[in-house]
């Protein structure tokens, strides 16, 4: 092994006239010139594959054109330069709406009213009496896509005047709000419907969630109280309910001058239950309820009563799976307030005096 190392040694030493050669034969050093050909030998193959794969993706996108709308012209793919601007006149109305029903959403959709006057103005020239964000919005509430289960929400089927369909929309997305103001004791604060208060100490006035229409199912709704006298609870929908008849007095479900307009509003909806209205009084903690027809109305004490004072929230459970109205206060269960529920309700606060009272759908 030792002679073998040292003869390899001794080869690799001695001067390879061949070698020599190889190394006068090697350049000694690389020209910029050889350089900058291989650099751009480089930068063309990769522009050369960019543009293979750009040609692809653009085949693959008419495709699929062409599989959404089978029945429209395929429009040329036109790359903008950044000197070019993109005539939008171009796109067909009916494919812009189809690509835009994706979004569905009223934030999305308003955004897409603001990019340009093609998505945000009328579009006369297309049949539409209104815009392409508009007509979206209009396809998503006849499709009940926000539908809430157990709820039946009542929403305008027209636009008129400053309504829009975007409006309309975002109603649906946002529907638990005191729709209808009963009495005039009673006004929205700061102009948000989910805010009511009470403007004097001798006329009470009723606030109803009427859109917001529960039928089956479980729900839960919570009220912020400002104010110890508000009065919160369920009540059945009616559709004789004109603020303008009631607006001069007090209005408050249980006044027996108005029980005989209450019950004509009877309605198939009701079922065969007998609680039309049943009411918390977050003064005494107090339970109310009537038929519209019972003479012996007075106020009923009931497990878990408790008082709410200013400040507190008032969290309400409608179980029409087990005919329950279960109360919380500040999210601690109380207890069943009523039992023997059955048929449609709606939410509603009466305040008496100087009061705010805000509603808020929750899943608690």
């Amino acid at each position: 092994m030792g002679s073998k190392e040292g003869a390899r040694k001794t080869s690799c030493s001695q001067t390879d006239p061949m070698a020599d050669d190889r190394n006068s034969k090697r350049p000694k050093t690389i020209s910029r010139s050889s350089v900058e050909d291989s650099t751009n030998d480089a930068r063309v193959i990769s522009l050369e594959y960019d543009i293979h794969s750009l040609r692809s993706e653009n085949a693959r996108l008419r495709q699929q054109l062409q599989w959404f709308e089978g029945h429209h012209d395929v429009l040329p793919v036109v790359v903008p330069t950044p000197t070019r601007t993109v005539d939008i006149s171009r796109l067909d109305t009916s494919l812009v709406t189809h690509v835009v029903t994706f979004l569905g959403t009223s934030l999305e959709l308003l955004n897409v009213a603001l990019t340009c006057k093609a998505f945000g103005w009328q579009q006369p020239a297309s049949g539409l009496d209104w815009s392409i964000a508009d007509e979206v919005a209009r396809r998503v509430v006849h499709s009940w896509r926000n539908d809430i289960e157990g709820v039946r929400i009542k929403l305008p089927q027209y636009v008129r005047s400053t309504t829009t369909w975007l409006s309309i929309l975002h109603e649906s997305e946002h529907p638990l709000k005191f729709r209808t103001l009963l009495g005039n004791g009673i006004e929205y604060h700061n102009g948000r419907r989910t805010l009511v208060r009470g403007i004097s100490n001798d006329i009470a006035g009723t606030a109803i969630a009427s859109n917001y229409i529960m039928v089956s199912g479980e729900h839960y709704a919570e009220f912020r109280v400002t104010g110890n006298r508000p009065f919160l609870g369920i009540v059945r929908p009616m559709s004789n309910l004109d603020p303008d008849r009631f607006s001069n007095d007090n209005f408050h479900f249980f006044d027996r001058a108005l029980c005989e307009d209450l019950l004509f509003a009877r309605s198939d909806e009701w079922g065969s239950g007998n609680v039309h209205a049943c009411q918390y009084c977050c003064e005494d903690g107090d339970m109310i309820w009537t038929n519209w027809e019972r003479e012996d109305l007075g106020w009923d004490e009931w497990e878990g009563m408790e008082d709410c004072k200013t400040g507190d929230t008032v969290g309400m459970r409608l179980n029409l799976d087990k005919g329950t109205l279960t109360v919380y206060k500040n999210s601690r269960r109380l207890g069943v307030m009523k039992d023997g529920l059955s048929g449609s309700y709606c939410w509603f606060a009466t305040v008496i005096e100087v009061s705010k009272v805000g509603i808020r759908r929750s899943g608690a």
